[in-house]
């Protein structure tokens, strides 16, 4: 399998007020390099697009990226430029890899935009060489800047950074070095969640080293989510037996659901559900369950007592505005 690295640079709307419904962001740059499976580069692609959406440069765009509206002039189309690109990806089975996690979706959405066949029905696999970094050299949870890596790397910088080919360059490199000093850590994948999974079938349900992953289809709201028994359930992601929980489901944000559940083979089991909003404005979930120690189960029991006090104090609260 080849990876394509992937970075785009793109503009905006300069005033904030004249954004286009469907396409925030217009893709002005695409740079990529194709790597081998052991990370040796095979080749590159470079394209100007020339503006359709947003026709001046916003100004922190141009400051940054050093680009002018005067040579996106001698770029071309979107669909052209974007039709070109996939002919290069090639037909041999390969992954996207970017720096962060944001290139993707801002592809589909122009992809989209342009009424064009898209890159997939349901999420797209890819490594995030940002993540995939703080994961092989820090301390995983750490989100450097490029030059930032490449810097404790210690790559030679030997092209400016902040256009998209140099970006997509710095960003192979790095995944050159991971390859190489630790291979392992591309069985993190992440998933770009633009498509959502269609049907329950087609619901993502991975599983790593230390953790397992689930993620849902498109739900109407949180009470049609937690009323699926796949999102409610609490599981043993190691030998797939249905666990009663310690602690139930419970939030300190709204966003962000915990529970506990203990398995006679492999011990505490904490559960974590993050409700996310869809393309669509509708609610789909990603679940993440993992073993843990006793005193991490200490803590959660600590965290669903306070849940609880913030529960009772929002009730009161309530109760007492409608008797005034």
């Amino acid at each position: 399998m080849n990876y394509i690295v992937l970075d785009l640079e793109w503009n905006q709307s300069t005033n904030g007020h004249a954004e286009v419904p469907g396409i925030p962001f217009e893709i002005i740059e695409i740079g990529a390099i194709k790597l081998d499976g052991d990370g040796e580069m095979l080749s590159e692609f470079s394209r100007l697009i020339r503006p359709a959406v947003y026709l001046e440069m916003h100004q922190i765009t141009s400051r940054l990226i050093h680009l002018q509206m005067q040579e996106l002039e001698r770029g071309e189309p979107f669909p052209k430029v974007m039709g070109d690109f996939l002919e290069w990806c090639g037909r041999e089975e390969y992954q996207f890899c970017t720096w962060g996690s944001l290139d993707l979706t801002e592809l589909q959405r122009n992809i989209r935009y342009y009424n064009m066949t898209p890159l997939s029905d349901g999420p797209i696999a890819f490594l995030d060489v940002q993540k995939l970094f703080s994961l092989a050299y820090e301390d995983g949870k750490s989100r450097r800047s490029l030059e930032n890596a490449v810097d404790l790397a210690g790559l030679e910088k030997d092209i400016p950074f902040h256009r998209a080919f140099s970006d997509a360059y710095y960003t192979a490199k790095l995944l050159n070095k991971m390859i190489r000093e630790h291979r392992e850590i591309l069985q993190r994948v992440s998933f770009d969640m633009f498509h959502l999974p269609a049907c329950r079938e087609a619901e993502i349900r991975i599983q790593f080293d230390s953790y397992a992953k689930y993620i849902s289809r498109e739900f109407a709201d949180k009470a049609e989510a937690f009323g699926d028994r796949e999102v409610f359930s609490c599981k043993c992601y190691l030998c797939h037996r249905n666990l009663k929980k310690k602690l139930k489901w419970f939030t300190l944000n709204g966003k962000n659901y915990y529970c506990l559940a203990s398995c006679e083979k492999h011990g505490y089991i904490k559960s974590k559900i993050r409700l996310k909003r869809s393309e669509d404005d509708k609610i789909f979930v990603v679940k993440t369950t993992r073993r843990i120690t006793g005193e991490e189960a200490e803590t959660l029991r600590k965290q669903s007592e306070r849940a609880k006090e913030l529960h009772h104090k929002r009730n009161r609260s309530r109760k007492e505005a409608q008797k005034s």
